[in-house]
């Protein structure tokens, strides 16, 4: 375990440093305003930030003062569930998620934010508050290498309901997951009010683009049901095309819909640009 924590940290804790550092500190600069103090009103200061109340008291007019807030708080939505045990290139799901998690806790750490973790299947399997620190990052790497959930089904519309009830403050949320679910639209639009969140996909090419072996046997990993497929049937091929198909259009209409920003993962290429690529097109908003 020891071995597994260090090589993750080593390896997402360098990403974050060599690559990720200036990106994310501009792709999640949007923190608001802060009240600090008042003090007496000079000319040329704003007239809507007089503070009326100690004016009134005092018979001269006073200024509220703020200041932009530096610190952020960053939360992970992780999908545990069962469907991200799986992959075809040597790589699960599951270890990708692990990475990309890693990445973005040490990029949080080293701008001096938050980082809380929502682990989450169709219930919610583990909430860790947010923290500051090294110490914090290496539990959070712990847990995503060895955490084993109670259930395997999805349900993301939960675990955002979750977030919004636990997280009062406006936060930045990265909701990791291969996406293998519905029926979560409106709490994703309810959520993206309120929180800044990405949506951060990550999936195998395989579960998309079945070869042609003749009939095998599969296991959906969430409900554990098994069932024979002729992959070479033509009728198969095509119900299983069609249903990508329209998964795809689901996902992108959802998300487009709550005005939610989504990175796109495959396990058998290198997450790495896909996340550059998200950090410069938000810095440039």
């Amino acid at each position: 375990m020891l071995k597994k924590v260090r090589k993750i940290e080593i390896k997402t804790k360098g990403l974050s440093k060599q690559l990720f550092a200036g990106q994310y500190n501009s792709a999640f600069k949007g923190r608001g305003m802060a009240f600090t103090e008042v003090r007496e009103y000079y000319f040329g200061d704003d007239i809507r930030n007089i503070d009326w109340n100690v004016t009134a008291r005092f018979n001269h007019p006073y200024v509220k003062v703020f200041e932009e807030e530096r610190e952020m708080t960053v939360m992970l939505l992780i999908d545990v569930s069962g469907s991200n045990q799986f992959g075809s290139t040597g790589r699960l799901k599951e270890q990708i998620i692990t990475e990309i998690a890693g990445v973005l806790a040490f990029s949080a750490i080293n701008n001096n934010d938050k980082v809380g973790v929502i682990f989450f299947s169709d219930i919610i399997e583990k909430f860790i508050p947010p923290k500051k620190g090294s110490q914090h990052i290496l539990r959070i790497i712990r847990e995503l290498i060895d955490f084993h959930p109670k259930h395997n089904r999805t349900d993301i519309g939960f675990a955002l309901k979750y977030l919004r009830n636990v997280i009062r403050k406006r936060s930045v949320a990265f909701l990791i997951s291969d996406f293998h679910d519905k029926n979560f639209g409106e709490a994703l639009r309810i959520v993206a009010k309120k929180h800044d969140l990405i949506c951060v996909r990550v999936y195998d090419h395989r579960e998309t683009n079945i070869p042609k072996l003749g009939m095998m046997k599969f296991r959906d990993a969430e409900t554990g049901e098994t069932f024979w497929l002729d992959t070479s049937s033509k009728s198969v091929q095509n119900r299983i095309q069609s249903y990508n198909r329209d998964h795809e259009e689901f996902l992108k209409w959802t998300l487009s819909k709550a005005g939610v920003d989504q990175v796109v993962i495959p396990t058998n290429q290198d997450y790495v640009p896909p996340l550059m690529q998200l950090f410069k097109r938000r810095s440039r908003i």
